[in-house]
């Protein structure tokens, strides 16, 4: 099915400033909010690296975890434990099945990290047989706030960790699945960094594949900069990952040039007409050879999630499923979701 053009957007300045104050407090309130409230929740466990995982191999769960499709249920998860698993990931005994050869590499956005990211996939994908890693990716580990540094270490974090995953489980290839940077950010892996040949499939969850403009904030920001010399340096700063996600920055103009993709592995984006973080949502949609495109809406009209809501979205998730194993594809179910909290 076609996919719609974008619809036309009024300015609307103080709408682009609250936008703005989400992505700076993503950028600093965050992390100081974090460690206050650690200090009355349960402490966390040893901080877990691309290279050391925080837990010990889990044994096979003997019955299927529950799915939450929540996303506040998976904030909480994340601020009782900052460095923690989500369900169903990270048991390095696991071994890939006949029906599902290629175990699968969870990768966080910007301000995420894995407990809060994927509550709600990372058990869906155990229950369905799939061998589940995830670690945290582009930020300071012990911190709830991930994916805010520099965008190509973090694909060097992540071809260590595919690399990790590969050598536990003897697959000869991963497949991806990532929300907003982390189903941008592992295009890098794939184009510069060898990924190509060590995986399958990448599934994005509204990735910034040609970067934002923020509902306008980007040139907002450009125009500033023209009194205000010195903010873009302090913005990146304090986010660099949010800098090099503005559409036409340096970072997106090295990243798409010769084309979106790279020969062998298929690419999934999965999007949601509603999405107010990646600007225009057409951007995130990618051209190329072995390139599916799925806008929510045309799959299920009563499914208004926005982006931070897609990955607890179930309608989503099910996509998500059927794009990893295409050749027995489930029914995704055509259920009402709600903006930010999923369901």
């Amino acid at each position: 099915m076609p996919i719609p053009p974008p619809a036309r957007r009024a300015r609307r300045p103080l709408r682009a400033l609250r936008t703005r104050r989400r992505w700076l407090a993503a950028a600093t309130a965050a992390p100081a909010l974090a460690l206050t409230l650690a200090a009355t929740l349960p402490a966390a466990s040893a901080a877990a690296s691309p290279t050391h995982p925080a837990h010990p191999a889990r044994p096979a769960a003997s019955t299927s975890l529950p799915v939450t499709y929540n996303f506040l249920a998976g904030v909480a998860a994340a601020l009782a434990n900052p460095n923690a698993s989500p369900p169903g990931a990270n048991n390095w005994s696991c071994k890939p099945s006949a029906a599902h050869p290629y175990p699968v590499v969870l990768v966080n956005g910007t301000g995420e990290d894995m407990a809060d990211g994927f509550s709600a996939l990372s058990p869906l994908l155990a229950d369905n047989g799939y061998c589940v890693f995830a670690a945290n990716f582009g930020g300071t580990p012990g911190q709830l706030l991930q994916g805010t540094g520099d965008i190509t270490q973090s694909a060097a974090e992540l071809a260590s960790f595919v690399t990790q995953v590969l050598g536990a489980t003897g697959a000869a290839k991963a497949d991806l699945v990532g929300h907003s940077q982390g189903g941008m950010m592992p295009r890098y892996y794939l184009k510069f960094l060898g990924g190509a040949p060590k995986v399958e499939t990448l599934v994005g969850l509204a990735p910034s594949n040609h970067g934002t403009t923020l509902d306008g904030l980007a040139t907002l920001e450009t125009e500033l900069a023209t009194v205000l010399p010195g903010i873009s340096s302090a913005l990146g700063s304090a986010c660099q990952a949010c800098a090099q996600q503005i559409a036409g920055s340096s970072f997106m103009t090295t990243l798409n040039a010769g084309g979106d993709t790279v020969a062998g592995p298929s690419y999934t984006v999965i999007e949601t007409r509603n999405d107010e973080i990646v600007t225009p949502y057409t951007s995130a949609f990618l051209s190329g050879p072995d390139v599916t495109n799925i806008l929510l809406q045309n799959v299920c009209p009563l499914d208004q999630t926005d982006h931070i809501g897609i990955a607890d979205d179930t309608v989503a998730l099910h996509l998500v499923l059927n794009a990893l194993d295409p050749a027995r594809p489930q029914a995704v179910p055509c259920v009402p979701v709600l903006p930010i909290l999923g369901g």
